[in-house]
């Protein structure tokens, strides 16, 4: 939780910059009501990250992410059940293969842990929220006008997610901050790693945003999960990772659904 928020708050920092930098981006000219209807987004933002955090840390990395490579099944159904959106018969098929994979890829898993799985799915549920949210914002008369940008947007996302993620970061691991503080000062790979982690994770989820703005919610879930078969073979050649002969299978499986779903209207 504390390595989680605190990437947030490496974003907040970048963002606080962006506004404050001559010739960068202006500072958006929200109101309060403007700020209430961006607090659901925010949450979500949180929640997505944290969860996606504890998972990969709570068991294999490589099957954190295959978990994860089944977010545009909940981003689809979230979207249809919740926000009334549409998607062809063609797309909910290509699912199938998608969340076969994930399944596939799990049954051998030699660093299985539910707490990961559990995890992983609740990440995919915010992400799903949290990117339909985005879409509906964009989408609202005159307050996209007032915030002036995507980057803006996210800016302020990552402002108020922080925001929520600091009592719960208290409430939790409160009791550890000062072992915390101790270790980020003796050692230099945990104050690297935080801030660039933090930065890149920024980075690329304001451009996960230009993405949605662009398309629409299930079609960025659907990109997002296409570069993760990159992550999972890198990361488990990097970490001496399990890559049995049925979990690519899995994972070529659900890439390929993935592909699939891409194609078809």
């Amino acid at each position: 939780m504390t390595i989680g928020v605190l990437q947030l708050g490496v974003g907040v920092l970048y963002a606080l910059y962006m506004w404050a930098a001559p010739d960068s981006r202006s500072v958006p000219s929200v109101t309060k009501d403007d700020l209430v209807k961006m607090l659901p987004v925010g949450f979500c933002a949180m929640g997505a990250h944290c969860f996606s955090v504890f998972a990969l840390s709570a068991g294999a990395v490589s099957f954190g992410q295959i978990v994860k490579a089944a977010e545009p099944a909940f981003a689809a159904v979230v979207s249809t059940a919740v926000y009334g959106k549409s998607i062809s018969t063609a797309k909910w098929l290509a699912l199938i293969p998608v969340i076969g994979g994930v399944v596939l890829a799990s049954v051998k898993e030699l660093d299985f842990a539910w707490s990961a799985l559990i995890a992983a799915c609740t990440a995919n549920l915010f992400a799903a929220f949290k990117a339909n949210e985005n879409k509906k914002l964009m989408e609202t008369p005159g307050l996209k006008d007032r915030i002036g940008s995507v980057g803006n947007q996210f800016a302020l996302t990552t402002i108020l997610s922080f925001l929520f993620g600091l009592p719960l970061l208290l409430a939790r691991e409160g009791h550890k901050w000062s072992e915390f503080v101790s270790l980020f000062r003796s050692n230099s790979v945990i104050s690297t790693n935080l801030f660039t982690s933090g930065l890149y994770f920024y980075l690329y989820n304001e451009l996960s945003t230009l993405t949605i703005k662009k398309t629409s919610a299930t079609t960025q879930s659907v990109a997002n999960t296409a570069k993760r078969v990159i992550v999972i073979v890198g990361v488990a050649l990097a970490l001496g990772e399990s890559l049995e002969p049925i979990k690519m299978l899995g994972c070529g499986i659900g890439i390929g659904g993935v592909l699939l779903y891409s194609l078809v209207k």
